[in-house]
C-alpha cells in the first residue's frame, strides 16, 4: 500500500504541508520497500485553480492508496474519493512522524473535506 503525504520538503524529515493542493512537494512511500517518490508540485502550487483537483490526479496516478494530509478541500476531496484513496486530514509534524502516527493506527480518515474551496 502506498501512502502519499504533502510535504514542505523531499524527505521523511520534512515537515507536513498544510496544504494538500498547494502543497510543495508531494512524497509517495511504499512502506514494504522504504522506496520514496518525490512529486515536485510546484505546477499546482502558482496554478489560479484547480490545484487540489490535479493533486488529487497525481495521488491517484502515483498508485497511493492513502493521504496523509492538514487540509483537502472539497473538490480534491471529492476527486480522491473517487479514486478510492482515503484522507487523514489535519496531519501535522514530520513526514516520519505521520507515518508513523498511521502505522500506529492514531489517524482517522476524513468524511469529508475540512476546509471550504480554495484555501
Amino acid at each position: 500500500m502506498k501512502i502519499a503525504v504533502s510535504s514542505l520538503g523531499t524527505d521523511l524529515d520534512s515537515q507536513i504541508d498544510p496544504r494538500f493542493g498547494r502543497a510543495a512537494y508531494l512524497l509517495i512511500i511504499d512502506p514494504v520497500s522504504s522506496e520514496i517518490e518525490v512529486i515536485d508540485n510546484a505546477e499546482n502550487l502558482n496554478a489560479f485553480k484547480g490545484a487540489g483537483i490535479q493533486a488529487a490526479a497525481l495521488v491517484s496516478d502515483s498508485g497511493a492508496e492513502v493521504l496523509l494530509t492538514g487540509f483537502c478541500g472539497p473538490n480534491a476531496f471529492k476527486t480522491l474519493q473517487a479514486a478510492g484513496v482515503k484522507v487523514a486530514n489535519d496531519v501535522t509534524g514530520t513526514v516520519r512522524d505521520a507515518l508513523k502516527a498511521l502505522k500506529e493506527g492514531s489517524v482517522s480518515f476524513a468524511d469529508d473535506a475540512n476546509v471550504e474551496g480554495q484555501w
